[in-house]
């Protein structure tokens, strides 16, 4: 339904930071203020949670803004697996890379990512599998500038400062979009910055140029009156993925079709729906309706199987990050296929 802020840590080697952030991300799940549905204890690994017997514990790794909210908080899913003998404990991640090194510390057996982090999660060593997609959304992503810049295509970025978060979704656009005009990526000055810090410098005009996804989109162009020189439109899919980690979703593919039944069922009521989605992500979020309902907007819906052409844009955008020396070496995206029983 809506894309999750989706970034990598920046400026951070996949191999030089990946323990930290392991031990970091790890601490960070079991330190979340976790919501579990039928009184289940203590956080466990998954193996030991399984090994429990009732209930069940099915960890879902989510983000403040996205479909995962809208389920936890019409309770259908823990109603649907309390069936199975199975409740569902949800943990709050600040974005999906963290997200992923959770799910490799064994503190996470799904979530919802971008189309970006899992090449960096699979090029670190994490052990996942893609089980579903959302349709793209190319849209919900883009390129802006400030109203009175003198940059009217991508072409005059040349020498220009751009902010962006490395390694995410939005620096694939900016890769496709200097190569569309032409450009090569060391024609441009990438300024590497978190969503906030990046919003802070674009609005002081500390930088030229600011590529973003939604929510920040909608609220960039609503509060600071940007203007967009592209979106991905033509360019990039901006596709969002649910991934799990791969022992689980071996040993438990039943749990997993419930689930993505489930958020299949969420999308097709928000696809109808956006301004009562809206109106519950607003205090979540700390964005007016009216923002949101710009960035639903302009989003996919429906849940899809992962497909061979799926993975070959996925491979696509792993080559291309080898290509830039981002990731250290050639990926076989199709390694984190889900192989779906039962």
């Amino acid at each position: 339904m809506v894309s999750s802020e989706h970034s990598t840590p920046d400026a951070q080697p996949v191999d030089s930071g990946r323990r930290s952030l392991l031990k970091a991300a790890a601490a960070f799940a079991v330190g979340t203020g976790a919501v579990m549905a039928g009184g289940a204890g203590t956080l466990l690994s998954s193996q030991a949670t399984w090994a429990q017997g009732n209930p069940k514990i099915l960890r879902i790794g989510f983000q403040k803004y996205g479909n995962f909210v809208v389920l936890k908080a019409r309770g259908t899913l823990e109603k649907r697996l309390a069936q199975q003998g199975v409740a569902v404990q949800w943990l709050e991640f600040p974005a999906g890379p963290q997200l992923l090194e959770g799910l490799n510390a064994g503190a996470v057996d799904v979530g919802t990512v971008g189309e970006t982090p899992p090449i960096f999660a699979q090029a670190g060593g994490v052990d996942f599998v893609y089980i579903a997609n959302e349709p793209p959304a190319p849209q919900g992503e883009a390129l802006v500038v400030h109203q009175d810049s003198q940059i009217r295509t991508v072409a005059d970025l040349r020498g220009k400062k751009v902010a962006l978060n490395r390694g995410s979704n939005v620096h694939y656009l900016l890769v496709k979009a200097l190569q569309r005009a032409g450009l090569a990526y060391t024609d441009i000055q990438p300024v590497y910055l978190t969503p906030a810090d990046a919003r802070a410098a674009f609005v002081q005009h500390s930088v030229d140029a600011w590529v973003i996804w939604d929510p920040y989109l909608a609220a960039v162009q609503r509060q600071a009156n940007a203007r967009v020189l592209t979106d991905g439109e033509n360019l990039v899919r901006n596709t969002q993925y649910y991934v799990s980690a791969r022992k689980f979703a071996d040993a438990q593919p039943q749990v997993l079709h419930t689930l993505l039944d489930e958020l299949n069922q969420v999308d097709q009521w928000a696809s109808t729906n956006a301004s009562a989605v809206a109106a519950q992500l607003s205090p979540l979020v700390g964005l007016d309706a009216a923002t949101l309902e710009l960035a639903l907007g302009r989003t996919g819906y429906g849940v899809l199987p992962i497909t061979d052409a799926t993975l070959a844009y996925q491979q696509q955008i792993a080559d291309t990050f080898t290509d830039l020396k981002l990731i250290p070496k050639k990926l076989t995206v199709a390694d984190a296929r889900w192989n779906s029983v039962g």
